[in-house]
């Protein structure tokens, strides 16, 4: 008799790790949850700093308003008195090599004499609202990934003590950065050859239903988490042209379109996702590269590497401080306007998933353990070569509050010398202005066909 049953109790085993493995069952006990109000942050990092106090305990976050700033106007930098603490490039690189991911260090191979980082103190600023505090803890013991879909999720980071790279990547994709907020877009691509090529300027409206202070998950009725919607005045062969997404807890019902003014017409995008060229970088960028990673997470296989101290950009308002001429350099983004400080971080790994196609065959996410962005990610492509290194530059809002990346965007390409940013905002009429949330009609084809002007 015990023999008979021995295959059905393998097959539900075999069930539930696969559902264990892709967070079916993913809420903590109420002890562990607990913790967020112990040794770990609100949004689940390490409270305590490191032994040798290079990474200072967190305190609350940096939430004093910076003097002379206009919401909607640029960032002013609260650290701007600050030194360096060491610069790292291509002669002292292998001193620190176990604190840079591969990409920064194939920079510094490619580059020696214009690629470094420049490294100083560590400010845990990080912080958000008690009511997203709040409901992070809910979160804790009721949030679940369910097939391809988030469930029991609302208001707050929704695994803030993360069993699966599934849930550390949920957390980035919901990471807190304000309700609704707008912003005057510039993307742009530069060639091999250091020639700065416009691919968008835009007005850009965006906002996260999942976040609205006066809802709660009980009053969730959509799905849509996070909303475009992008208008493009320039360059002037894309003027006119705008695009709109949704994306939603569940994959399958996220949705897109595009205004083309040559047909007049509002078209469904059949596949707005993964490693389809995106309309907003005119085709240069991948769906999924959109802040260093937003898309469909089945994709790929993932795990939790496990968690490292690394230097990453941070804090870095001082890039908001100049025209972007001066930031932007023939390969890369000046490193006299980026700030490097030493975090740790969650190194996640994804893998094409059996039975899936994608343009990367590996990629390594590296997510800020306070704020849970991806500042970092390395791409390897089809043939096992390290091929992208993306990037995220995060300022500090103490008017949100948070410390997250409105700002630029992008990657490199390490095997064909080109790159790409998107979001620099030195130049931009309006920086990242916080808004009250917008009506959901805003973000709708009907309202694309209403503001057609070409």
């Amino acid at each position: 008799m015990k023999m008979m049953h021995m295959p059905l109790r393998a097959a539900l085993l075999a069930v539930a790790l696969m559902a264990i493995g892709h967070g079916g069952w993913a809420a903590v006990s109420a002890d562990e949850a607990a913790r967020l109000k112990s040794e770990l942050t609100p949004l689940g990092g390490e409270k305590a700093g490191n032994k040798d106090g290079t990474i200072p305990a967190w305190n609350g976050g940096y939430t004093t308003p910076i003097p002379g700033f206009v919401n909607g106007g640029r960032r002013p930098d609260p650290f701007a008195a600050e030194k360096p603490l060491l610069s790292i490039d291509a002669k002292n690189v292998d001193k620190y090599a176990d604190r840079l991911t591969e990409g920064v260090k194939a920079m510094m191979k490619k580059y020696p004499e214009t690629y470094r980082v420049d490294v100083y103190p560590t400010h845990r600023t990080a912080a958000a609202p008690q009511w997203v505090y709040d409901n992070t803890y809910r979160n804790a013991t009721r949030a679940k990934v369910s097939g391809v879909a988030l469930e029991g999720a609302y208001g707050g980071i929704p695994f803030p003590i993360p069993k699966t790279g599934v849930e550390a990547m949920w957390n980035h994709l919901l990471r807190w950065r304000g309700e609704a907020w707008h912003v005057d877009i510039r993307g742009m691509q530069t060639t091999a050859d250091g020639k700065h090529v416009p691919t968008a300027m835009a007005s850009g409206s965006f906002q996260m239903p999942y976040y609205f202070k006066d809802g709660s998950l009980e009053g969730f009725k959509g799905s849509d988490f996070w909303m475009i919607r992008m208008l493009n005045y320039g360059p002037p062969i894309r003027a006119g042209e705008a695009i709109t997404g949704r994306e939603a807890l569940d994959p399958d019902k996220s949705q897109s379109w595009v205004y083309f003014t040559g047909q007049r017409r509002v078209r469904k995008l059949p596949n707005g996702c993964c490693d389809t060229p995106t309309p907003a970088s005119a085709g240069i960028s991948m769906f999924d590269q959109t802040d260093v990673f937003t898309g469909r997470l089945d994709r790929f296989d993932w795990k939790i590497v496990g968690k490292k101290e690394m230097y990453i950009p941070y804090n870095s308002n001082r890039s908001l401080q100049r025209k972007a001429a001066e930031v932007v350099m023939d390969h890369h983004l000046n490193p006299d306007d980026l700030r490097w400080e030493l975090h740790r971080v969650w190194v996640i790994e994804a893998t094409v998933a059996p039975g899936k196609r994608h343009q990367a065959s590996k990629r390594r996410y590296y997510l800020d353990e306070d704020t849970w962005t991806a500042v970092l990610a390395d791409h390897w492509d089809a043939k096992g070569e390290l091929w992208q290194m993306g990037f995220a530059v995060p300022i500090v809002m103490p008017d949100l509050p948070a410390t997250a990346s409105p700002s630029v965007f992008g990657f490199y390409d390490l095997i064909s010398g080109a790159w790409y940013y998107d979001s620099l905002l030195n130049d931009a009429k309006e920086q990242y202005k916080i808004v009250p949330p917008y009506p959901d009609t805003v973000f709708t084809p009907e309202a694309m066909v209403g503001e057609g002007v070409r």
